[in-house]
């Protein structure tokens, strides 16, 4: 590859990783969204402590990054901590299919399984969300000015997967029947499987340094332990996170305290390191200041996974009544299969060289949707089906529409970023125009609510506008501030200091549950004396939150700059 491809074009690990993440995120956000939803309406709890439980289990998620990046970047490396870290996940999602298929029958077993579930996929998560999201910059040198638009390519690949999971998990499990709800664990424990496989076949090739030199290997001198011993480790943290979320959930709400811990012990480690020079401890202070007030943006968007599930659900009109026509579906699927053939044929012409387990896994999946698509059609045409109908949409299938508008968008942004060139806003402050529009969004849809009397149900367009703004927002915050971490962080710490990004994922998930268990529902809640009896004033809370973190983060972009450029 010539020096000019080298510098427009993009590596092909890029793109491993892309596919690794996809799968893994349509496990995730598949799983999510059905997961207040199985907890109300198959396990019977309330919609506070479903709310509670739920911050609890994705601020875990968030939190456990800084044991795995810590764990790779001093033991075992990017790659084996992140297949570890997803046959975790896997092995978690099939423990809640266990769980949701014997709830009804089986009391005490399935909260076991449920709690045991949620313990895996904490432990696992911890291992492969910070080694995948630091790998992406070490693919380029350094300097390299295409780091944020990989960030943004990869942040397309978490997207697609966010948009398939809701999608197919709810379609499959969020029916009406709380029976079905097994069948969503299972296909995102499926897609979790298939994350492992793909990268466990292309790393060797794919995934390298831009000298050459393998990406994501034990650092030098390394131990790699007992492998016996290092199952047990695995299963005692697992262990533990089962018990911790069991504790905050049924016992003693102590996570923000540990959350909080952990921001000190980082602090501490960093500062304290002697090999630091001034000018990278700067640098380091911007990374903690933006990460703060990405708290109050994670707070009010995570919404999505609860209070605004509850919306979606009981106050918002999802209804359809739509005919399709099976010729249309038949040509859609025409056209699919046309673009899967030209895939194969790319694939045949592009991979001659490459290892025969590259070609396996393309060919396996490119036949797999050819297969699905003539199952299809040809099902409608021994039925002699002329329509199909679509009645209502899941509530759940409504997380599908941030991932779809990024996947939209996120071309668009990373095009206007590139266009604007000299006069490209700091990261800081893209990161606060990101918090304004969040609190736009928040506020198209209290004035959508406002003066609707309980039991009123409105139009989805105030959900769909508002998942709209959230995404722009999205993309001016999420990959711009992956990139800050990378491009600030010291080679030494770049995969904790990653973790300090989840980290501040972690604080605002917790306060989402918390936030998201003052949903009026027909009462009157309270938060800091601010008193809401109705969806108006919730939302309202959230427009003040983020438009007000956004002002400040405004104001304090010019001293963000400069301590960014600090020699």
């Amino acid at each position: 590859m010539n020096q000019r491809a080298t510098q427009v074009g993009h590596p092909k690990g890029l793109y491993v990783l892309f596919a690794t993440e996809m799968w893994e995120r349509f496990n995730y956000y598949g799983m999510r969204a059905i997961l207040v939803l199985f907890l109300t309406k198959a396990l019977a709890f309330d919609k506070a402590f479903a709310s509670s439980l739920y911050g609890s289990y994705t601020s875990l998620v968030y939190l456990t990054p800084l044991i795995g990046g810590f764990v790779a970047d001093r033991y075992w490396g990017n790659r084996r901590s992140i297949i570890i870290g997803g046959l975790l996940m896997a092995l978690g999602e099939f423990l809640l299919f266990g769980c949701a298929s014997l709830y009804n029958t089986s009391q005490q077993l399935s909260t076991f399984l449920f709690f045991s579930g949620l313990g895996f996929m904490i432990t696992g998560n911890g291992f492969f969300k910070p080694n995948i999201s630091s790998m992406v910059g070490q693919l380029y040198p350094d300097g390299d000015r295409r780091i944020d638009a990989a960030y943004t390519i990869f942040y397309m690949g978490i997207n697609v997967g966010g948009a398939l999971g809701p999608a197919i998990c709810g379609a499959v499990g969020d029916t009406g029947n709380p029976a079905d709800f097994k069948w969503s664990f299972l296909a995102a424990g499926i897609a979790m499987l298939l994350s492992v496989i793909v990268f466990r076949w292309l790393k060797d090739h794919y995934i390298r340094k831009p000298d050459g030199t393998p990406l994501g290997t034990p650092p030098e001198g390394a131990k790699q332990g007992n492998a016996v011993l290092v199952y047990i480790g695995l299963f005692i943290m697992s262990a533990a996170m089962i018990g911790m979320l069991y504790v905050d959930a049924k016992v003693v709400p102590f996570l923000i305290y540990l959350l909080l811990l952990a921001v000190i012990v980082i602090v501490y480690l960093v500062f304290t390191d002697k090999t630091l020079t001034k000018a990278e401890k700067k640098k380091v202070m911007v990374i903690f200041i933006v990460s703060f007030f990405v708290i109050f943006f994670w707070a009010a968007f995570e919404q999505a996974g609860a209070s605004l599930t509850f919306f979606a659900d009981e106050q918002t009109n999802r209804v359809l009544n739509w005919n399709i026509p099976v010729w249309l579906v038949s040509l859609i699927s025409a056209i699919l299969l046309y673009l899967l053939y030209k895939a194969y044929s790319g694939a045949r012409k592009n991979l001659q060289t490459d290892p025969p387990g590259v070609r396996i896994i393309i060919y396996t999946l490119l036949t797999a949707c050819v297969v699905y698509l003539l199952y299809v059609n040809i099902g409608f045409l021994i039925k002699g089906q002329r329509s199909i109908f679509l009645g209502e949409v899941p509530a759940s299938t409504f997380q599908s529409l941030n991932s779809i508008f990024v996947v939209v968008f996120a071309p668009v942004f990373a095009a206007v970023w590139l266009k604007l060139g000299k006069y490209e806003p700091a990261s800081p402050t893209k990161m606060a125009i990101g918090l304004m529009m969040l609190a736009v969004g928040y506020l198209v849809i209290a004035f959508g609510v406002k003066d609707v009397a309980p039991g009123v149900k409105v139009t989805m367009m105030y959900l769909i506008g508002m998942y709209a703004l959230h995404t722009w927002g999205e993309l001016c915050l999420s990959p711009i501030g992956l990139a800050l971490v990378n491009k600030l962080a010291p080679i030494k710490f770049a995969s904790l200091l990653m973790a300090v990004w989840f980290l501040a994922n972690a604080l605002a998930n917790k306060l989402a549950g918390e936030l998201s268990a003052l949903y009026p529902d027909g009462k009157t809640t309270v938060f800091l004396g601010y008193r809401m009896s109705n969806n108006y004033e919730f939302f309202m809370l959230f427009v003040a939150m983020a438009g007000i973190a956004s002002l400040i983060l405004f104001a304090l972009t010019k001293q963000l700059q400069k301590m960014m450029n600090a020699q």
